[in-house]
Order: structure tokens, then sequence, then C-alpha cells
């Protein structure tokens, strides 16, 4: 899966407009492409513009990672909520060196993908994590973030555009990685003692449809 294309120039935009913060730098150029491939769509397409979802992925790296233990294959997705007042918070959070957190992935609510971490990584996003017999998820599992205020400042639904932009990110790593649907799990699943996410509203049902997990 090829990532990181809008990265690059996002980057020379930022030097040629001065110190503006990357991560807002990014969101600007990606909610302008969204909006203007949106409108182009529904001028072409009219009312069938509706079922079609877009897909983003925008680089934006975190200091916050290391390797991956020899020779562990990657068999496991952790969905998390991001629990933060906005989006801009918590990417910059998930970029800051001083949280010690990050993730693999973000999905904000209008579907576009942030990667953090390239999933060769160890990217920290489990912290202390059982599931069964199994423990620390960091080392196996690719963590993804889901735009979300969360139970602490207004938990509300996924848009629909927000999981259809999860699906997709899910078959690709599915397609790369020999993830086990038993292992795509939440992170409260696997921290249920301190986590919550990524709550009740999360639609699991549309991941056991297409044969993407399987709760247990």
């Amino acid at each position: 899966m090829k990532t990181g294309v809008v990265g690059p120039l996002v980057r020379d935009f930022a030097r040629t407009v001065g110190p503006v913060p990357f991560h807002c730098i990014a969101d600007i150029v990606s909610h302008h492409l969204s909006f203007l491939l949106s409108f182009l769509i529904k001028m072409i397409l009219g009312e069938d513009s509706s079922n079609v979802i877009l897909f983003f992925m925008i680089y934006m790296p975190s200091p916050n990672y290391n390797d991956r233990p020899a020779g562990m294959a990657i068999t496991s997705l952790i969905i998390h909520y991001t629990g933060m007042k906005s989006a801009e918070d918590a990417l910059q959070r998930l970029c800051d060196p001083h949280s010690q957190v990050s993730a693999h992935y973000t999905i904000h609510e209008e579907g576009t993908v942030y990667q953090h971490v390239e999933t060769r990584y160890r990217a920290w996003h489990a912290g202390l994590s059982k599931w069964k017999d199994l423990e620390n998820f960091n080392d196996f599992s690719i963590g993804i973030e889901l735009v979300n205020p969360g139970y602490e400042h207004g938990y509300r639904d996924f848009p629909n555009v927000q999981i259809e932009s999860l699906l997709k990110l899910i078959r690709d790593l599915y397609s790369i990685y020999p993830i086990r649907p038993d292992l795509v799990l939440g992170h409260s699943d696997i921290a249920p003692d301190r986590k919550r996410d990524p709550g009740h509203l999360f639609p699991w049902q549309r991941l056991i449809q297409e044969n993407l997990a399987i709760r247990p």
C-alpha cells in the first residue's frame, strides 16, 4: 500500500509559507482536497455520488516508536478512539515526543487517514495489555485511532465515511499481513481495567459482516 504521497507536497508548502505547525498544514491541505474532489464527483455523478467514499492518506510522522521484536509477525489490529476534544489536539499529541504515545494510523471523522508510524515499527498505542494468553500487544499489532471525543468529551456516533475509510484500511492491511480476525480488537478488550474505547457506539457488526473481525 503506497502511503505518504501528500506528505512531501505538504512539507514543501510548509517551508514556503514559514514556520506553521506541520499538522495544521496537513489538515488544511487534506480538507481542501477532500472538498474539491467531493465537489467534482457530485458535479459528475449527481445523486449517485452519495455512495462514493473518498480515501486520503497523509503522512504525519510521530517520533514515538521503536523496533518490533525480531521475527515478530503482525497478526493483530487494535482499534481506539482518540478521546480528545478535537482532531487537532489528538494529532498533535500523537506526534509530540513528550507524550510517549502514538499509533500507526488516525482516521478523521471526514475519512482522511493519517499515518504516523510505519507498520514495520512498533507504535506505542496499547500500553499494558493482555488478551487470553497474549500480552504486550504493541509488539505484534497495528494501532488505529478513530477521531472521536470519547466518553470524556461527548461521545458520539462514528460517521459512515470514517468507518468506510477504516474498512478499506483494514482490507489493505489484511492483504499485506497475516492478520487474525479474532485479534481485531478494541483497546478495551486488551486493557479492560484502564480503557473503554472504542466504546459501545463502534459498529463491530460492519467488520463482522465483511469477515474482518470475530467478536468474542
